[in-house]
């Protein structure tokens, strides 16, 4: 159901749209009021599900193919995004990959696709839109992060390390651009029913929920929730934080 009013006039980019969490935020934003870029790298046909999500809801937005962690393609997106629009304020870096695999057994090239993708593609998304948010004095930049960036998690070493960089880099940016009402945030997800989530078996399902005080996976409704309250009006006093929507898996 469309929410208007909270986000009008507002352009958003989500980063890694077509399915899972950014599915959800898309659609969440969108019935906000916001002209919301769904990007993907791949899979158009699921951006198109998105997109047509956002337009049954009444809302409003377009794809933006590209790849987060090539920077050229990066700057030609925000670019043409900026060409259509008049400006870009909200910045979701959702796109992201996993990887589970024990530290000993990760080849080089493995470790640098995912830096590139979590760690290199946030930096690359962020200082596309930055200049265009300093000049207008106005922006909100949510970065998605995981538990396993605070709280470790035995064969995600690699993973951890690539979110907890991310998270690094959003705290001292929300200092760099504070003075100029840009507000830069993270989430931080748990256990999250996505595609990833539903090839677990019912012995390490079992496993992860008797970890979780409120017994039970998240949905990306609830990851959404976070990004759109850190994106309204209710948190332009907030920067440099991170949100956990785990169930209370970290705290």
């Amino acid at each position: 159901m469309k929410e208007p009013g909270i986000l009008d006039n507002r352009v958003a980019l989500v980063t890694g749209a077509s399915r899972g969490i950014g599915r959800a935020v898309a659609i969440r934003l969108a019935a906000m009021g916001a002209f919301v870029y769904v990007n993907y790298l791949s899979n158009e046909e699921a951006a198109r599900e998105t997109l047509e999500a956002v337009e049954r809801i009444g809302g409003r937005g377009a794809p933006a193919p590209f790849d987060v962690a090539q920077t050229e393609s990066v700057r030609h997106a925000t670019t043409k995004i900026l060409k259509e629009q008049s400006s870009l304020d909200i910045l979701v870096n959702n796109a992201g990959m996993t990887m589970n695999a024990l530290v000993l057994r990760t080849g080089e090239a493995d470790w640098d696709a995912l830096m590139n993708t979590n760690l290199k593609g946030t930096f690359n998304c962020c200082r596309a839109v930055l200049r265009g948010m300093l000049r207008r004095r106005w922006g909100r930049i949510v970065n998605m992060v995981s538990v396993v960036a605070e709280g470790g998690n035995a064969g995600q070493a690699c993973y951890g390390a690539s979110k907890a960089g991310v998270l690094g880099f959003t705290r001292s940016l929300a200092k760099e651009v504070g003075s100029r009402n840009i507000c830069v945030n993270a989430v931080a997800p748990g256990f999250i029913e996505t595609d990833m989530t539903t090839e677990l078996d019912g012995k390490n399902r079992r496993r992860i929920l008797e970890q979780v005080p409120l017994g039970r996976m998240g949905n990306p409704g609830d990851v959404a929730a976070a990004v759109a309250f850190l994106v309204s009006p209710d948190a332009e006093y907030i920067t440099g934080q991170v949100i956990r929507v785990n169930g209370g898996l970290y705290m």
